[in-house]
């Protein structure tokens, strides 16, 4: 089985292009982002630290944690947003982690994904066995963020400015997709990268 990351700048395209891999091959995929959600649930260690490191104001009337206040508290002061990512990113590794080890146990995937825009600065080089970059030119993901997720262009400025450049996600990665154009051609790319693997209709 083969343990793969997936990352690439906001907007390139990388759930779209999982989606298709999930369809057609037989793999797990793991969102980081969702990750992130599993393992603050509460009951888990995640959520009690971060409720200690927060204040008790950070649980929802849902006796979850309210992501909405949580962000206004962390991107106001860089030093809890650090303690934050110290508490989640250990979290989310376990948690992958596990899962990867069961999948192994099981033997029913040939290919286990995890993908985070993220990844090559939380350390998941040294643990996969293949990093893939999703790369889309930046026009092209300005576009698909203004028209699909209603971002404005300071709001883009901000993320595009926070991630690693083009030429630090390309030192770091083993195999790099185009997904500047048409979806079609992408997961072409994506077909002959995983001939090996079985394909399902």
């Amino acid at each position: 089985m083969r343990f793969i990351g997936i990352t690439g700048g906001i907007g390139a395209g990388k759930s779209e292009l999982l989606n298709y891999i999930k369809k057609h091959y037989k793999c797990e995929v793991y969102m980081a982002d969702e990750v992130a959600h599993l393992v603050k649930e509460p009951g888990t260690a995640c959520f009690e630290k971060l409720v200690e490191l927060l204040g008790e104001d950070v649980v929802g009337s849902g006796g979850r944690i309210d992501k909405a206040f949580m962000a206004e508290k962390i991107f106001a002061d860089a030093s809890l947003l650090q303690k934050v990512n110290d508490v989640l990113h250990p979290a989310v590794r376990e948690f992958l982690l596990e899962r990867l080890e069961a999948a192994r146990r099981l033997g029913a995937v040939e290919l286990f994904f995890v993908e985070a825009a993220l990844l090559i600065e939380a350390g998941y080089g040294s643990l996969v066995d293949e990093m893939w970059y999703v790369y889309a030119d930046e026009e092209v993901r300005r576009e698909r963020l203004k028209r699909n997720r209603g971002y404005s262009e300071e709001r883009i400025d901000n993320v595009i400015r926070s991630q690693l450049g083009e030429e630090t996600f390309r030192k770091n990665c083993d195999f790099v997709i185009d997904n500047s154009g048409f979806l079609e051609e992408s997961c072409r790319q994506i077909d002959r990268k995983l001939e090996a693997f079985t394909w399902q209709e």
